[in-house]
């Protein structure tokens, strides 16, 4: 009951004009997509949830979107690995010139934790709990984000 009460009281606070965006379960795909779709985001005003995965591409959300509309529940998971291209010979081959590109989108905070773990490689690599919440504020949208599950991205 206590996480239903937090969850209207921070959709009540957000006030009638304000959209919200809840991403969960986002592997991403293609980097120049999912810049258009967050600018698209970023200039609408709406605040975003991270309830869940928000892999490859989905973390470009973290640059696009003014820190202050984004928040993260206890289930928020962001993944990030470096930017690929398919060779050709069809294998996936890393691209650094993308790489490099997608690492400048993120604030410096993220940088900071994605250098300290060797940077982006094939590696996934996934920040989470406490640390995800050290540089996002929680956004206690947990007990809504259960009852409903689909997810708007």
């Amino acid at each position: 009951m206590t996480g239903l009460l937090a969850a209207v009281l921070l959709l009540a606070g957000m006030g009638a004009s304000q959209a919200v965006v809840r991403i969960a379960d986002d592997r991403g795909g293609k980097i120049g997509i999912y810049v258009d779709r967050y600018q698209d985001l970023r200039t609408s005003g709406e605040t975003v949830i991270i309830d869940g995965l928000c892999a490859s591409a989905c973390t470009i959300v973290l640059g696009k979107v003014p820190h202050d509309r984004i928040c993260v529940t206890s289930h928020a998971t962001l993944g990030f690995h470096a930017a690929w291209d398919y060779g050709d010979d069809g294998r996936a081959i890393t691209n650094p010139e993308a790489t490099h590109m997608l690492y400048l989108m993120y604030p410096p905070a993220v940088r900071k934790w994605i250098t300290a773990r060797g940077g982006l490689t094939r590696r996934m690599i996934f920040l989470r709990g406490k640390q995800l919440q050290a540089l996002y504020r929680p956004c206690f949208y947990d007990a809504q984000a259960s009852a409903n599950k689909p997810s708007t991205r």
